[in-house]
């Protein structure tokens, strides 16, 4: 198999490819790009780019349903997402240093104390923690080396001509290298969603819009919300208002060892969550997401990177509190956040959305009575989306250019297993494309030797 594969992003979704191509016995060449580092050289405070990528270095939960994350199983139905998603969450088992602490959290009643204000979503949840992931990360990334796959580090991909395929990188502020590619798997993670908008313009590739989702981290003792932790660890309370086209959800609820993240994208700060599981780091807070679903922006990607602008004060993003100053990380640093005395300027940067935000907490509060003014929220939370590319379900790939598949992010997924199954999806087909090749050459070499060709193998051949 002489096949030369590269892949763009070292994420979660395109290192799950590359396992599953060594796993199948892919012997071709395997190149994989990345803007970060490798596990051993990646700070804790690289958080977007590096080994694994944004989801490697996050709070490590691995939710496991279909309906949280993207669409996957539009693309493969049920029965085939969920044995992606077991793939995945094996590779996390497998290259984990104490596999026997993963343990799937498994919720199955809805308390009653809930409905009148939220509605709650109970799913299925691997926590493998912050902390593991980080081992995990050097385990995974020394087998994938061992097996052959090139890494480029600390690069920055230009550009990619998908007609002579062709990816484009500085080698140096000098001198740009072109590498040659017959299957590109573009994989960039959330700080490569620009990077993927100008592509899909540059080749006039049909898209679908996403709107804007965009939000605060919420954090505050663990206390208030234990009755609702003790029924669902990664508990995700939503409502809609859809004849205003705005829908909020919790999401990434961290408990225990909980504490607040910055992720720095575009040059500005927002925020996410970590969850250790080494009790060593147990702090008794609690942290999660509000996330407002805003649908009717014109431009949603342009509108998000404008907001999240205003909100930034010193370089860095806000924090508001009623009592309440902002949390430590594990580190034992102060996180990195602006303090402000109101929430005005929040307030007036979110065009009048933020008093969803607030109904929200208001409600919290009715909920979880205890819950007095001892929160705080981090501003602000995004998860940029662009317009996603449409793709051949089979192998996630353009119709225009089949030999280019897009995964993770750049395909609107959310979260560690969605994109680690799309990728896992692309390997196993692109495995069974370059197979079947190679055995339609040996065929065709042999029938050769025999002096005739059979039409049909010639058009398959020339297909693939």
């Amino acid at each position: 198999m002489s096949k030369n594969i590269v892949m763009v992003g070292a994420g979660v979704a395109n290192v799950n490819a590359a396992t599953k191509l060594i796993d199948e016995g892919y012997n071709g060449k395997i190149t994989i790009i990345d803007m970060g580092k490798n596990p051993y050289d990646r700070k804790y405070s690289e958080v977007m780019e590096g080994f694994l990528g944004a989801g490697g270095w996050s709070d490590g939960k691995l939710t496991y349903h279909t309906s949280i994350g993207g669409q996957l199983s539009k693309y493969v139905g049920e029965e085939k997402a969920m044995e992606l998603f077991d793939q995945v969450i094996d590779n996390f088992k497998r290259f984990h240093p104490k596999p026997e602490e993963v343990q799937c959290s498994n919720p199955i009643a809805e308390p009653d104390f809930i409905k009148p204000y939220f509605g709650l979503r109970l799913f299925p949840v691997w926590h493998v923690g912050t902390d593991y992931l980080h081992e995990i990360g050097k385990n995974w990334y020394d087998f994938l080396v061992e097996g052959g796959v090139e890494f480029i580090w600390e690069t920055k991909v230009t550009d990619i001509d998908f007609e002579y395929n062709q990816v484009m990188y500085m080698q140096d502020e000098h001198h740009e290298i072109t590498l040659f590619y017959d299957e590109l798997i573009f994989g960039v993670g959330k700080s490569g969603i620009d990077f993927g908008k100008v592509l899909a313009e540059k080749y006039d590739l049909p898209t679908e819009p996403k709107p804007v989702q965009i939000g605060v981290r919420f954090e505050a003792p663990q206390k208030h919300f234990q009755k609702l932790i003790d029924v669902s660890y990664d508990f995700k309370l939503y409502r809609k208002f859809e004849n205003e086209g705005v829908s909020l959800r919790s999401f990434c609820t961290n408990n225990n060892a909980a504490y607040v993240a910055v992720e720095e994208t575009y040059g500005d700060h927002s925020y996410n969550g970590h969850a250790k599981k080494d009790e060593s780091f147990r702090n008794d807070m609690t942290n999660f997401g509000i996330l407002m679903e805003v649908q009717g922006i014109e431009k949603p990607f342009e509108w998000s990177r404008e907001l999240v602008g205003k909100v930034q004060k010193e370089a860095t993003g806000l924090f508001y509190s009623p009592t309440r100053k902002p949390s430590s990380t594990s580190e034992g640093i102060d996180v990195s956040a602006i303090q402000i005395d109101s929430l005005d300027e929040v307030k007036d940067a979110f065009q009048g959305y933020y008093k969803y935000i607030e109904d929200f907490i208001e409600d919290m509060k009715k909920v979880f009575p205890t819950l007095g003014d001892d929160w705080g929220v981090y501003v602000p939370e995004i998860k940029y989306l662009s317009p996603e590319p449409l793709v051949n379900y089979k192998d996630l790939s353009l119709t225009k250019y089949p030999n280019v598949h897009f995964v993770g992010d750049a395909l609107s997924a959310r979260g560690i297993t969605v994109s680690g199954a799309q990728g896992t999806l692309v390997a196993e087909q692109l495995f069974k494309k370059i197979s079947r090749k190679e055995y339609l050459k040996g065929e065709i070499f042999n029938e050769r030797n025999d002096g005739y060709v059979k039409k049909g193998l010639q058009e398959e051949f020339n297909k693939i």
